[in-house]
This record gives C-alpha cells, sequence and structure tokens, in this order.
C-alpha cells in the first residue's frame, strides 16, 4: 500500500481553504444583517449591508451547492 502523500496534502489544502472561505462568507453575512438591524433601530437604513448580506448567503449557499453536484455528479 502506498500513500500519495502529495494528493493528500493537495486536498488537505483545499478543503481547508474551502472551509475558511465559507466560514467567512457566513459571518460577514450575519455581520451584515446586525449592521442593518442596528440602523433599523437608530432609525436610520442600512439597505447596502442588507443587500451585501444577502449577497453573501447566495455566495455561500452556490458554494455548497456547487460541492454537493461535484460529489454527486
Amino acid at each position: 500500500m502506498k500513500i500519495d502523500w502529495a494528493a493528500l496534502g493537495s486536498v488537505f489544502g483545499v478543503s481547508l481553504t474551502a472551509t475558511v472561505v465559507l466560514v467567512t462568507l457566513f459571518v460577514l453575512g450575519l455581520v451584515g444583517l446586525s449592521k442593518h438591524e442596528a440602523a433599523t433601530e437608530q432609525g436610520g437604513s442600512a439597505t447596502l449591508a442588507r443587500g451585501a448580506a444577502y449577497g453573501a448567503f447566495a455566495l455561500c449557499a452556490a458554494a455548497v451547492s456547487y460541492g454537493i453536484y461535484l460529489i454527486v455528479a
């Protein structure tokens, strides 16, 4: 039995990068929603924060959908 260490390292690197990117996108979405909430409570409007949050959530969902597509196909 021979282990291809280069392939294992490559899979680890891609998995780690994808995880960090997805968590970052989700956190940016949560921060955008909290900024919108804070602005709404103060009587202002933060439609840019809400739009950025929805965009971050959409990118996160697209990345997860693409990952599922790669696994199933």
